[in-house]
């Protein structure tokens, strides 16, 4: 592993709840469960501690393993790691939440999770707040430390707040460059969340010209310049690939700076038709699955 992807993975942010997560992790979304398993181990090898994965995804287990295998072999220990899951959304309220964080615990071979996060609110079945109180118990019996919520606006985000008097510690949402969020971004920041991006290197803008020509520049890859253009917003990013030499290439961006300029003309890609939008579901009309009762 280089220097610099190792102290990459150091920077941490701190939480509203106090926790500090690293800034920058791995993603395993639509990895099969052998890739799940290869990236993790490959991430860990390259100094990242952060991992995110979900019930959703079919490969907590193998997260698990790599996570296992890892500590087992010497290279890292529990207390280093932030392992991140989500509820998926079938398993919404109160007491299929918390059975659901059992089950992902079970995957994970954990015994607790360092975020837990609702995936997504689902405003029609209107059982995110119920779901959110689960998430307040879970962490006060010490099986989440932190809680948050993923794909969550204004409006949902005031009626959880409002029934517990907890705020999620993060927000997870879709970020990249044609899409940077920056209404949504201020929201969480006035309510004290940290905003987690997901999708972060978006799709498609590798052939970017202003993103390519920064690489160049820099010397780098398109995907180490959008991480680096998230990385200096504040924002926290987990790229990911089933390639286990891109994910050390991904963890390894400390050895460059991006200029005000050069971030200002990333995030201007949002005004750009070809490149600007969503890649996902709109969290305000999305619905994922089926409700177990």
């Amino acid at each position: 592993m280089t220097e610099s992807a190792t102290s990459a993975t150091k920077d941490l942010i701190t939480l509203n709840d106090g926790h500090a997560i690293p800034q920058l992790g791995l993603g395993v979304w639509e990895l099969t469960p052998e890739e799940a398993y290869t990236s993790t181990r490959a991430a860990i090898a390259a100094g990242v501690r952060h991992i995110d994965t979900a019930a959703g995804y079919g490969n907590e287990a193998n997260v698990g393993r790599a996570v296992a295998d890892a500590v087992a072999e010497g290279e890292v220990t529990r207390d280093e790691l932030f392992i991140t899951t989500k509820l998926w959304n079938a398993d919404q309220g109160y007491d299929e939440a918390l059975a659901a964080l059992d089950t992902s615990l079970s995957n994970l071979g954990l015994d607790h999770v360092d975020l837990w996060l609702i995936h997504w609110p689902v405003q029609p079945w209107g059982r995110y707040v119920d779901t959110w109180k689960a998430f307040v118990a879970a962490r006060e019996a010490g099986k989440a430390r932190s809680i948050g919520v993923s794909n969550f606006f204004p409006e949902v985000l005031d009626e959880i707040i409002e029934a517990t008097g907890v705020t999620p510690a993060v927000n997870q949402i879709e970020i990249h460059p044609g899409f940077s969020q920056q209404a949504q971004r201020r929201d969480n920041a006035d309510r004290g969340i940290r905003t987690e991006s997901w999708s972060p290197l978006g799709r498609g803008l590798f052939d970017n010209p202003v993103i390519a020509g920064i690489a160049a520049e820099h010397g780098v890859s398109p995907a180490q310049v959008i991480i680096r253009w998230h990385l200096a917003q504040g924002l926290i990013v987990f790229p990911r690939s089933k390639n286990p030499e891109r994910v050390a290439q991904n963890a390894d961006v400390d050895g460059f700076r991006l200029t005000r300029e050069q971030i200002d003309a990333i995030t201007a890609i949002d005004d750009d038709p070809q490149y600007a939008g969503r890649v996902g579901g709109d969290p305000r009309t999305a619905v994922f699955g089926t409700p177990l009762a």
